[in-house]
């Protein structure tokens, strides 16, 4: 992305991300922040960051900020979806971002496993000693009601 943006401005560019995603984890709406000197319209700095991507990264929108945002710091949540396939036959195209299972699952059993993970709850006893979080505590949000079919 530093390239990609550099490459629009003419002149090097830095940027703040809102967090980092593990190996072969997929960030949706990842959002950064960059400073420049040069003045692009917002269509320029997606269009032309784009022409500099790889296929599997694009940049959706672009819009100036107050100084005291930061990509980092000023957000306010995030989430995480996991995804399991059970059926009988993988799947060529969510290969890699969906865990495969070949048996039909319990979700009554899942749904009774999972009730302590809802609430609210203190994770001080996992954090690191670098942890930059604001507060220990994480409290639990709905999940949306989806229906789909994947291939």
């Amino acid at each position: 992305m530093e390239a990609a943006l550099s490459r629009v401005a003419d002149a090097p560019i830095r940027v703040s991300c809102a967090g980092r995603t593990d190996t072969g984890v997929h960030a949706l709406g990842q959002v950064i922040h960059f400073d420049s000197e040069v003045a692009r319209p917002e269509r320029a700095w997606v269009l032309g960051a784009n022409t500099a991507l790889p296929n599997d990264v694009s940049l959706l929108w672009s819009r100036p900020v107050s100084d005291s945002f930061h990509a980092r710091f000023s957000a306010l949540s995030r989430s995480y979806r996991y995804l399991i396939l059970d059926r009988s036959a993988r799947s060529s195209l969510l290969a890699g971002r969906v865990t495969w299972i070949h048996r039909a699952l319990d979700a009554e059993a899942m749904r009774l496993a999972a009730e302590p993970l809802l609430g609210t709850h203190d994770f001080s006893s996992y954090r690191a000693i670098g942890c930059q979080a604001k507060h220990p505590v994480a409290h639990d949000h709905p999940p949306e009601r989806c229906a789909g079919a994947v291939s």
